[in-house]
Formats: C-alpha cells, sequence, structure tokens
C-alpha cells in the first residue's frame, strides 16, 4: 500500500494522485474570465505577427517581453526586421514601452526594442533561480535561427534582463529530423529537480511531417542536454497539433507541472483569411514532467469575436501573474494573457483570469464522496480552497489506515462547510487542531454537494 507524503505543501485537484475511490463525483476543468486588452501592437516598430510572448514577475515590476513583426501580405514578407520587445506593469493590467536606447529603428533609439538578430524570431527569456547562477547571467533565454542559416537553439544572458548577449556562437539544443524550433521554446530551472527543463517543438513525422508536439530535454548547465524525447499523454487521447507549449511547474505547488499549449486545427477555416487554420488553448498537468494528464476540452475557447478565429489566434503567453481581484480587492488571483487578431492590424494582447488553483476541480453537482489514499501530513489544521452554492456543503472526516473514522473527526463531528474561500480551516465538534495526528498515515474523506473542491493544505 503506498503511503502519499504531502507535509504542508499544497495539493491541487489537477489530477487523480491523491484520490483513492470516488463516487458521484469527477475532475471539472474550469475556464477562465476573459478581462480587458491590455496590449496592442500597434507601434510603427511592431504590428500584425507581434507575439510569442512571455510574462513574469521581477522584483516589484511585472515584465512582458514578445516579438515585434509584421508582415507584409502583398509584398509576401516581413515589412521591418524583426526585434524582441520589453513591456512594464505595476497591475498586470496597464502595461507601459520603456524608452531603452539601446536599438534603432527609423533613426530613433526611444524605443522598448532590446534585441535584434539571431533568436529574434522566438527570444524567450526567463529569471534563472539556480543558486549557483552568475550574477551577470541571471537572465536566460533561448531562441532558434532566424534564417541565417545557423540552426539550432541558441542561448543567451543577461545581468538586468535588458542588455542581451549571445551565450556563445553555436546552439545549446540542436536541430534533427525531428527536433526543429520554429515556434516558441521554454526552458526554466526547477529548482526541486536542480535541473534546467527545456519543452520544445517537436514533429512526430520528422522533416515537418507528422503533428506538431511537445518534446523534453533536461541539462545541469544549460549547456549540455540529454536527447528530446516526446511528452507521454494519460487516457489515449489522439495526437493534435500543438503549437507552443506554456509549461512552468506550478508557482503555488511547484512539485507539479501545468501547461497551455495552443492546439492548432489546420484543415479548418471559419473566418476567409489567406491562412487557414484555427485554433484555442488547452490545459495539462503532469508531476514528473514527463507523462502529462492532456484535457481535450478546450481551455480558452476562440469565443464570439470572429478575430480570434483567425489562423494562429489564442496562443497562451508563457507565465502567469498574481494579481488583484475586481471584484473582491483583498483576494489574488491568476492573471493570464492570450493573443488575438493575429494577422490583422488590430493584433492584440487580452487578459484572463482564474482563481488560485481553479483551473480544475473534484465537482459534486448532487451529493457524492471521495476517499484519499493513505497521507502523511505535517500541519496544524486542514485548509480548503473551495466554493460551493448556498444551498451546498463540504464536510471532512479523518480515517485511519484501514478507513475507520478516528475518535472526534468524523462525518458527523464535522462542522459543515459552506461559501467560497481560498483557504478556509476545516473544524470538528472539538476544534480544527489536527496537530496530534500528523506524521501518521491517515486517510481523508470528504462528502460534498453542490460544491468544488481545488486544493487541500495542512498548515501549520
Amino acid at each position: 500500500m503506498e503511503i502519499k507524503e504531502i507535509g504542508s505543501r499544497i495539493e491541487p485537484f489537477f489530477d487523480q494522485w491523491l484520490i483513492s475511490t470516488m463516487d458521484n463525483l469527477s475532475l471539472q476543468l474550469h475556464h477562465p474570465i476573459p478581462e480587458e486588452v491590455v496590449f496592442e501592437f500597434n507601434k510603427e516598430w511592431e504590428g500584425n505577427t507581434s507575439g510569442y510572448v512571455t510574462i513574469f514577475k521581477d522584483k516589484d515590476v511585472f515584465k512582458m517581453y514578445y516579438r515585434a513583426s509584421n508582415y507584409d501580405f502583398k509584398a509576401g514578407k516581413e515589412s521591418h526586421p524583426v526585434f524582441v520587445c520589453c513591456a512594464e506593469s505595476l497591475d498586470g493590467i496597464k502595461w507601459t514601452r520603456p524608452k531603452l536606447n539601446i536599438i534603432e529603428f527609423n533613426g530613433s533609439r526611444k524605443n522598448n526594442i532590446i534585441w535584434q538578430g539571431i533568436g529574434s524570431h522566438n527570444f524567450t527569456p526567463f529569471i534563472d533561480t539556480n543558486p549557483s547562477v552568475k550574477k551577470n547571467e541571471k537572465y536566460k533565454a533561448v531562441g532558434s535561427y532566424d534564417g541565417t542559416g545557423l540552426k539550432g537553439l541558441f542561448g543567451f544572458v543577461s545581468e538586468d534582463g535588458i542588455t542581451w548577449k549571445l551565450m556563445k556562437n553555436t546552439p545549446i539544443l540542436q536541430e534533427d529530423k525531428y527536433v526543429i524550433f520554429d515556434s516558441q521554446n521554454i526552458v526554466f530551472y526547477d529548482n526541486l529537480k536542480n535541473s534546467y527543463i527545456a519543452y520544445h517543438r517537436g514533429w512526430t513525422g520528422g522533416d515537418y511531417k507528422g503533428y506538431r508536439a511537445i518534446m523534453r530535454s533536461e541539462s545541469k548547465d544549460f549547456e549540455n542536454w540529454s536527447e528530446s524525447e516526446f511528452l507521454e499523454y494519460q487516457d489515449n487521447v489522439e495526437q493534435e497539433h500543438l503549437y507552443t507549449n506554456a509549461i512552468t511547474p506550478y508557482f503555488r505547488a511547484p512539485h507539479i507541472y501545468i501547461g497551455f499549449p495552443k492546439r492548432f486545427v489546420p484543415e479548418r477555416q471559419k473566418v476567409q483569411h489567406q491562412y487557414p487554420g484555427v485554433s484555442d488553448g488547452i490545459f495539462m498537468t503532469s508531476r514528473d514532467g514527463k507523462k502529462w494528464k492532456r484535457w481535450t476540452e478546450a481551455f480558452i475557447r476562440p469565443g464570439i469575436q470572429p478575430e480570434r478565429w483567425i489562423n494562429r489566434n489564442n496562443m497562451t503567453a508563457w507565465g502567469l501573474l498574481v494579481t488583484k481581484s475586481k471584484l473582491n480587492p483583498g483576494i489574488d488571483e491568476i492573471s493570464l494573457y492570450s493573443s488575438e487578431a493575429y494577422y490583422t492590424d488590430k493584433n492584440r494582447l487580452r487578459r484572463f483570469t482564474i482563481r488560485l488553483d481553479g483551473f480544475v476541480s473534484i465537482n459534486a453537482k448532487k451529493q457524492g464522496q471521495f476517499v484519499t489514499h493513505p497521507i502523511i501530513f505535517d500541519g496544524n489544521n486542514l485548509v480548503l480552497n473551495y466554493s460551493t452554492s448556498a444551498a451546498g456543503f463540504i464536510k471532512v472526516e479523518i480515517q485511519n489506515i484501514d478507513g475507520k473514522p478516528i475518535k472526534n473527526y468524523s462525518i458527523n463531528d464535522c462542522v459543515e462547510i459552506y461559501g467560497d474561500s481560498i483557504e478556509e480551516k476545516v473544524r470538528w465538534n472539538n476544534g480544527d487542531d489536527v496537530s496530534k495526528l500528523k506524521g501518521k498515515p491517515a486517510r481523508l474523506r470528504f462528502v460534498m454537494n453542490d460544491a468544488d473542491l481545488y486544493s487541500i493544505r495542512f498548515k501549520n
């Protein structure tokens, strides 16, 4: 019998890892709420094909990096060089372009351009959290060739995230028949694995044939990488074109990866355009980074806007921000960003919001229950991230490893939980303290009705 050690970490219900049995309940994917347009790619050095957006928090400022480009359909080529730009925000909503005086465009350096040349097509930066990182390499990035004949994924380094240099003149990851870096490729440092992890484009049939797919590679030093492997998927889901990946360790539970690929359907065309194909955003999750649960239901649909039904729209930017809720400014929520009106002169980025841990829940439409595998926890209180209707509820029982209720912690002892909270303590008639049970194998039994349970945590 496997015992799951969860300590005091947050355990979101993105998958069934904790669940032993479940009756009249199901895992339910939730969808983010579309908010305002936060950025329009309307400067003369930007344009209709600007994209491949990366967003993260850097100290007290949110930063956005993106490709600035414009395609002239009549001429059949780019109307100006492809650049990399940086924008900033204090709230994730209002973004500004700092005048960085680095690269000249039309006789002026008063712009937010930070890079031009190799890698500009899909330059994707990150903050290196490796404890051994050199001061002048705190920021790193990857980008592929841009028509120069140098094929592969190149590494870049920076001390401030603004002034960049090529790490070396040869690629850190090589292309081959299956590995072709022709979309947004990402790298980050995983502090739990003590490794750099790369997720990048691959083609299942090789040589641009088969399906666009996601591949993975790993490195201890950012220069020497393991052989790239295609991701595996649970539940025998059908192959689909996954254009990008936007994979990241979930910041509240970094032992779990989440990803937001853009799913591309090349044979469809809803809005008349020179290029066919439609896209949406999907959600997937993994505990080892190799085998994934991929939801076939769309996470972000194109929706009612015709411009989101044009080829290569609905690409989720890489990165999640913690922002304040408009409905309750005292509550944090997650902001994520998706492209729309790509290939038009209205090319822009829209913000979406979702509750903390709110991507997937255990959902009860009517009364049901689930029981966890045996767990060992470390904490004084059990807290829930949950939502119920006015009539709904959640009750929790703590059992011994054999499934028998522990005295004073039975379902009948539990004080009914209802409402909506990111973090609320479970109480029984004798109080909320569970510290005498920590370090000992136990099971949790949840009884729910008209409710969603997003995550649990034993907290000190």
